[in-house]
C-alpha cells in the first residue's frame, strides 16, 4: 500500500521550538505513515536533530502538537512513548557484553530471562552477529557496534524507530553496505523509521520519502527520485550538490541565461526564474558547436568524471562524462544543453 494511503503513525502539527530569538523549528507540519521510512536531511542548524528530540520527548515544544497513533504526546515521558532511539555514537554500555546491551530495553520492560535470551538471539541473527552474545563491546569493529546498537533499539519492538546520524562515524564503503542492509531489514520487519542525516546518499538509499530542512522549516518533501529530479528551490538544488544554477528569463521552451539560450522542458514556469542544469545535461561537443569552454578541472567520482568547465562567457559549469570520454584539462570543447536535464526552479 502506498505511504499516502496508510494511516499516519506520527503527525507533527505546527511544531515550534525556540532558543531565545531563534526558531529551531518554525511551525513544522509532517506525517510519517505506518511502515514508512522517512529521512530528514539538512545542513547543521537546520533543525533536524531538534525535530527528533521533540518526537522522542527529550525536548519540549513551544507550540504545536506531536501525535503518535493519533494520541497527543504532550506530557508523555520518553519511556512511555513506545519509540526506539539509535544515536551516531551508539551509546553502548562498555561494562556489559553484547547480549547485555541488547537485552537492556527488555529488562526495563520487565521481560523474563527466557524471553530476553530468545529475543537477543533473534535480533543478533537478524543484524548479522549470530552467537555474539558474550563478546565484549570493546572487541567489536565500528560496523559491528552499529549493528549491536540497532539490535538494542529494536529489542522492545518500538512502534517508531528513530535514528540520529546512524552511520555518521563509519567509512563510506561500510556506510554504503549497511544502508542497503538496513533498508532490507526494515522492510522485512515492517518498521516505521524516522532518521536524520546530513548525508544525501545515505538518505536517498534508505528512505521512502526525504524531508529537506532549512532554518527550522521544511524546504521540500518527496520521494528520493522526485526531490532529485525536481528540486523545489535553489537552496535544495545546491544542498543536493548541484552548482549549475543561474538566474534566467524563461520564455516558451527556452531560457535566456548567462550561458546563452538553454532549452527547458515543456510546461516549465515562465518569466524571471532560477534555472538548474544538472551535470548530465551539459553535453560536450566539438569546440565549434554551442557554448565554447575550456576544461579547467577533472575530478574522478568512481563511476564517472566531473568535468569543470570555464566558458568564454558566463559562470563556471560542471559536466558529467564517462571515464573513457572525459577530455584533458586545458582542452577546448563546445557545450550543448539537454532540456530533459534542465529544471526551472519555482
Amino acid at each position: 500500500m502506498a505511504a499516502s494511503l496508510r494511516p499516519a503513525l506520527l503527525r507533527l502539527e505546527g511544531v515550534t521550538v525556540r532558543f531565545g530569538a531563534r526558531a529551531a523549528l518554525d511551525a513544522v507540519d509532517l506525517e510519517v505513515a505506518e511502515h514508512e521510512i522517512v529521512c530528514v536531511l539538512g545542513p547543521s542548524g537546520s533543525g533536524k536533530s531538534t525535530l527528533l528530540r521533540i518526537v522522542a520527548g527529550l525536548q519540549d515544544a513551544d507550540g504545536g502538537r506531536v501525535l503518535l497513533s493519533g494520541a497527543d504526546q504532550a506530557g508523555v515521558p520518553v519511556h512511555r512513548r513506545g519509540v526506539g532511539l539509535m544515536f551516531q555514537d551508539q551509546q553502548l554500555f562498555p561494562q556489559r557484553d553484547v547480549g547485555g546491551n541488547v537485552a537492556f530495553g527488555l529488562r526495563m520492560h520487565g521481560k523474563g530471562r527466557a524471553e530476553q535470551a530468545r529475543r537477543v538471539g533473534e535480533l543478533l541473527e537478524l543484524v548479522g552477529l549470530p552467537a555474539a552474545q558474550r563478546r565484549a563491546v570493546a572487541s567489536l569493529s565500528g560496523g559491528e557496534q552499529q549493528r549491536v546498537a540497532l539490535a538494542r533499539a529494536l529489542a522492545p519492538e518500538p512502534r517508531l524507530l528513530m535514528l540520529d546520524e546512524p552511520l555518521g562515524q563509519l567509512d563510506r564503503g561500510l556506510r554504503e553496505r549497511l544502508v542497503v542492509e538496513l533498508r532490507g531489514l526494515f522492510g522485512r520487519l515492517g518498521t516505521t523509521v524516522l532518521a536524520v542525516t546530513h548525508d544525501q546518499g545515505e538518505a536517498f538509499a534508505l528512505a521512502d520519502r526525504v524531508v529537506v530542512m532549512r532554518e527550522g522549516r521544511i524546504a521540500q518533501v518527496g520521494t528520493p527520485l522526485a526531490v532529485w529530479q525536481r528540486p523545489a528551490s535553489e537552496f535544495v538544488a545546491r544542498f543536493l550538490g548541484f552548482d549549475n544554477v543561474v538566474a534566467a528569463t524563461v520564455s516558451g521552451s527556452a531560457a535566456d541565461t548567462p550561458w546563452g539560450k538553454v532549452p527547458v522542458p515543456d510546461g516549465s514556469p515562465q518569466g524571471e526564474r532560477k534555472v538548474l542544469v544538472r551535470p548530465a545535461g551539459v553535453r560536450l561537443a566539438d569546440a565549434s558547436e554551442g557554448l565554447r569552454c575550456t576544461v579547467a578541472a577533472r575530478t574522478f567520482r568512481g563511476s564517472h568524471v566531473a568535468v569543470g568547465l570555464r566558458p568564454l562567457d558566463g559562470p563556471p559549469l560542471e559536466a558529467e562524462c564517462s571515464l573513457r570520454d572525459a577530455p584533458e584539462e586545458g582542452a577546448e570543447v563546445g557545450v550543448v544543453f539537454a532540456a530533459e536535464e534542465v529544471v526551472v526552479l519555482d
